[in-house]
């Protein structure tokens, strides 16, 4: 209990801050420090752990593919289950299949797994930030547009640190001093500013959002745990994608749904009925991998 505990204080007690910022009527800008963080933050920490490998690259290529399959194996069940339950899909298909790889799930794969753990992490964060701005955006308005995708600074990362990876190239103490500082205030702001959401959003039809969240993470859970068989992983590697898999959705989709008009009340009320939920399942989950 006292492993578990460390692991997710740090979590429910950023998140917190930036829920009782909120609601003691502070303010908090959080165009400015979304833009902060997915613009500069993310990209620098994508960059500067993936450049600094502390796994086995084919590991880390292992990850990446296996978190396509599992977004994949996401949005095909939930493709089916919102049908029959004749649910719109370009309202509810992309929170179901897109959880919160990163403002949740990369704090807790550094606290439970350490930088091996985070490095995976963020493997399967990459490939989930590429799938949202691509596929998702194609959810949401019925045409793919990877314009959206040139225009985001996450996959100029990715795209960089692949080249290093790839060329062996050794990258430079100062660049790799540089981003490794302004990588590091990402996660904390990730975790104040999901908070700050939590604090924003509201639910508007109760029982549709909490059907959506039980059936969001046990999807996750379900999925994940069948990959990890399936692919024979054990370890920091099997830790890290079940608990990528079992995030709640990203506050990203509410922005989305917002965007292009598509119930952002709805969407905004599974984001937070799931990320309760899964603040209540979190303990459980982490006494199961570990």
């Amino acid at each position: 209990m006292g492993e578990i505990a460390s692991i997710l204080a740090p979590v429910f007690l950023s998140a917190a801050l930036g829920w009782g910022w909120v609601r003691m009527g502070r303010p908090y800008d959080r165009d400015l420090l979304s833009r902060l963080i997915s613009d500069i933050g993310a990209p620098c920490l994508i960059f500067s752990r993936l450049t600094d490998v502390v796994v086995d690259l084919e590991l880390m290529a292992w990850m990446a593919g296996i978190a396509v399959l599992a977004m994949t194996f996401f949005g095909v069940v939930g493709g089916v289950v919102l049908r029959l339950a004749r649910l719109p899909m370009n309202t509810f298909l992309a929170p179901v299949t897109f959880g919160n790889a990163g403002n949740m799930g990369l704090p807790l794969c550094l606290f439970a797994f350490g930088d091996a753990g985070l490095a995976l992490g963020i493997c399967y964060f990459a490939v989930s930030a590429l799938l949202q701005f691509t596929v998702g955006v194609w959810i949401w308005t019925g045409r793919a547009s990877f314009a959206e995708l040139l225009r985001t600074p996450v996959a100029w990362a990715i795209v960089a640190a692949s080249l290093v990876l790839w060329s062996g190239t050794e990258v430079p103490v100062w660049i790799q001093n540089a981003t490794d500082l302004l990588g590091g205030f990402a996660i904390p702001l990730m975790l104040i500013t999901l908070g700050v959401s939590l604090a924003d959003l509201r639910v508007e039809t109760l029982h549709r959002a909490l059907g959506l969240s039980v059936f969001r993470l046990a999807l996750g859970f379900g999925g994940g745990l069948l990959l990890a068989h399936l692919f024979a992983l054990d370890g920091v590697a099997r830790g890290v994608l079940i608990l990528q898999c079992s995030m709640p959705p990203a506050v990203f989709n509410y922005l989305f749904a917002s965007r292009y008009q598509r119930s952002p009340e709805e969407v905004a009320g599974i984001v937070v009925c799931c990320t309760l939920l899964s603040f209540a399942t979190l303990p459980f989950l982490l006494a199961f991998l570990l």
